[in-house]
């Protein structure tokens, strides 16, 4: 079965500035993910996506295999990511000549999955015959529960309301909080029909301190922690 991972980050950042090149310990931020991936053994091709020739480069000098410039329409900030992953997809079809059964794409913002997280999702992927699988953590808040949301009148209620009221957390039905961190999907489906969710999605439970996402500073801050624990737990020099 042929697998590629897609990658796609844009060289603008309004909330960590250059954070998709800016160095954590030791190597840009980047680089972690196209190692991750490296690291699982499953791709054929990895396509790394970028609006930035800087962006680009470092991708290619930190192992992807295929650069693919992405359009300026696909790069503004309020363009949405899907078409862009799936430009980054059929270019990597092209420069390969091959089309995969399935593809991953990796959020660069998201350093803290290990390769594991990645070979799982996909081998649920496979086990389940979803047409996707997503990644999430826990959420620290039920919509059952303890989450509300604002009336029109300024008052403000469950946003899951149900009948009896759930009166303990623990009796809520699962929820999570989507990490962005890892998308796996089958791609017949997909360029049929690019989406996030599916009548199947399958969801990929991933530990909280694994699903840091960084959007600010503190977010940056608070994954170089985490990593060099998380380096220091298994013996990896950062």
């Amino acid at each position: 079965m042929k697998l590629f991972c897609t990658i796609c980050a844009r060289g603008g950042s309004k909330g960590v500035v250059g954070k998709n090149a800016r160095e954590l310990l030791g190597k840009p931020l980047l680089a972690w993910t196209i190692d991750q991936a490296r690291q699982t053994g499953l791709f054929e091709a990895i396509a790394f996506s970028s609006d930035s020739d800087l962006l680009l480069q470092a991708a290619l000098k930190a192992g992807a295999d295929i650069a693919v410039m992405r359009p300026d329409v696909m790069a503004t900030d309020t363009a949405p990511k899907l078409p862009a992953i799936r430009h980054c997809l059929e270019e990597a079809i092209v420069h390969t000549g091959n089309t995969p059964d399935i593809f991953v794409d990796l959020d660069v913002t998201s350093p803290l999955r290990l390769p594991s997280d990645i070979t799982g999702a996909v081998a649920m992927l496979e086990k389940t015959g979803a047409r996707n699988v997503i990644t999430g953590a826990p959420a620290r808040r039920s919509p059952y529960f303890n989450l509300v949301e604002a009336r029109a009148d300024g008052t403000v209620a469950v946003s899951k309301a149900t009948n009896p009221p759930v009166t303990r957390r623990q009796d809520a039905p699962p929820c999570f909080d989507m990490n962005a961190s890892i998308y796996v999907w089958r791609v017949a489906p997909f360029l049929e029909n690019p989406s996030v969710f599916y009548p199947d999605t399958q969801l990929f439970e991933m530990p909280e301190e694994r699903s840091v996402d960084i959007d600010s500073d503190l977010d940056f801050m608070l994954v170089e922690l985490l990593l060099r624990r998380q380096l220091a737990s298994t013996g990896t020099p950062s």
